[in-house]
């Protein structure tokens, strides 16, 4: 997909509000030239659109509405439709309803969009990254889920309140499963190019179970605290997904921890999130990360976890 990124468009499937609010982060981004939006229901689809058309002279990008068809020649296509998650309902719960709507609408972007990127955000990510790579038969770097992108950067958000610092300055990230058995990767957690035990250690911070486990509970559990405040997660996933995006468009070979189908930990033909190099040809993931024994094991649980899933919708 060569040429400047002014000359690219990228198609939203799903008008609700994470397909809206992408589509108008997207929008204020200038990052592509065109977006399409699409939904079912195109009443909605053609209002959210021209609501943003009239915020566009802020921007150089155009918006629209549209249909299946208008996905072809886009460089990505960014899947956000689905139903929603509600209160103490977990992203696996979804998965029937789901995996059902996305065996009727990746036909339909294969066959307009050959070779475009999917973009999976539609939970459970893991289960339907998988699907869309099976159901579309594109290659694995070509379809890419959302993942832990998000996890990550509430993360780092989180160690950067508990560190003080800027969250920019904290690397660390976290894998497997988007969803309750996702994995911290503490052995790896870096500030200011030490390991995060070492800079306790000189910043006299603590660095012990207890006070990791509370780290680790708030990123687990901030979009179910959202569910319960909002009733839905939007902006930040809308961030992230412009994020995955943009080292797409520009072919920039950005590190992000993104969702793809591969073996991790002896689980075969299972999707999560590791940490993957993003260009203009998708998801490459071309260094395994270095984990600890215990981060491998807790790993592997992740993967199977997801795999029960899988094989689920294959007897449903």
């Amino acid at each position: 997909m060569p040429g400047h990124a002014k000359s690219h468009k990228v198609a939203i499937i799903g008008a609700g509000s994470v397909g809206a609010t992408t589509a108008y982060a997207l929008l204020l981004s200038g990052l592509v030239a065109e977006i399409v939006l699409i939904d079912i229901d195109e009443n909605r689809a053609m209002g959210e659109a021209t609501d943003m058309a009239h915020a566009a002279h802020f921007s150089q990008s155009k918006i629209r509405s549209g249909t299946y068809a208008d996905c072809a020649n886009a460089a990505a296509v960014i899947i956000t439709a689905g139903v929603n998650q509600k209160p103490g309902q977990s992203r696996l719960d979804l998965v029937k309803t789901n995996y059902a709507l996305f065996e009727s609408i990746v036909p339909q972007i294969a066959a307009a969009a050959p070779d475009t990127i999917l973009i999976v955000a539609t939970n459970p990510v893991d289960v339907l990254t998988h699907a869309a790579h099976k159901i579309s038969g594109f290659p694995v770097q070509r379809v890419i889920g959302s993942g832990t992108a998000m996890d990550t950067t509430r993360f780092r958000h989180e160690l950067g309140k508990a560190y003080s610092v800027n969250p920019r300055n904290v690397h660390a990230v976290i894998i497997g499963e988007h969803g309750d058995s996702q994995l911290p990767v503490w052995s790896l957690a870096s500030i200011a190019g030490m390991r995060l035990k070492d800079y306790c250690s000189q910043a006299n911070k603590p660095f012990d179970k207890e006070h990791m486990d509370a780290v680790s509970k708030r990123t687990r559990e901030a979009a179910y605290e959202l569910i319960q405040r909002k009733g839905k997660t939007n902006y930040g996933v809308a961030s992230v997904l412009v994020s995955i995006l943009d080292p797409i468009i520009n072919n920039a070979d950005a590190i992000m921890t993104v969702s793809r189908v591969g073996s991790y930990e002896g689980v075969d033909d299972v999707a999560l999130s590791m940490p993957c190099k993003l260009n203009r040809d998708g998801a490459h993931q071309d260094v395994p990360l270095l984990l600890d024994e215990s981060e491998k094991e807790a790993l592997r649980q992740s993967a199977l976890s997801i795999k029960e899933v899988i094989e689920s919708t294959k007897t449903a």
